[in-house]
């Protein structure tokens, strides 16, 4: 059994309506969950005929929701073996509570477009909820976001940044076409 914490504002989403989100990750993850809608704790427990490599994405589903991705983002988790979620912590790398809000700002851009480009050119899915920011792809799709993320944090300029991501996306477009045209070789 794991234990996962999500945000209370987050709970609901989690459940979904009649109880019917919390149902479909159950099925398709092949896991119980129990939810303490008190302080947001949620118990995982695996089905016992489950097939375990689902089940180990369990937690990250419900920590995906939590940290602000649709439940069908977060279920896509389930889609291929490859697919991963990983979290950024924001807050751990702000001096206080305006440089957090001008580091989010950075990574949100104007209008959400900072936030859109790497997702465009990644292919990974990125929410910015609270002081984290969230990604679900493939790992080199989710390296390049953090990298990104990373640099914009460090203070380099946003055009370098997109430069950077542009350069990553010819590569992994590069890396799909090899992988097709050769299969078994990466």
């Amino acid at each position: 059994m794991q234990h996962v914490k999500i945000p209370q504002d987050r709970i609901g989403v989690l459940i979904g309506e009649g109880g019917e989100t919390l149902r479909e990750i159950e099925e398709q993850a092949g896991i119980r969950l129990n939810v303490d809608s008190e302080n947001g704790a949620v118990s995982i427990d695996e089905q016992a005929d489950a097939d375990p490599v689902r089940t180990l994405k369990g937690p990250d589903i419900v920590r995906a929701i939590g940290r602000g991705f649709a439940p069908e983002e977060a279920l896509s988790l389930l889609d291929d073996e490859m697919m991963m979620f990983d979290l950024l912590d924001i807050d751990a790398v702000a001096r206080n509570k305006n440089d957090l809000r001008r580091k989010k700002g950075r990574l949100i851009g104007e209008d959400g477009r900072t936030r859109e480009l790497m997702e465009e050119l990644t292919g990974a899915s990125v929410v910015i909820y609270g002081s984290t920011l969230g990604m679900i792809g493939q790992p080199e799709q989710v390296q390049a976001v953090r990298d990104a993320a990373e640099m914009l944090l460090d203070g380099a300029p946003h055009g370098a940044v997109y430069s950077f991501l542009e350069e990553r996306h010819n590569e992994i477009k590069r890396n799909e076409l090899d992988y097709h045209r050769f299969p078994g070789s990466s």
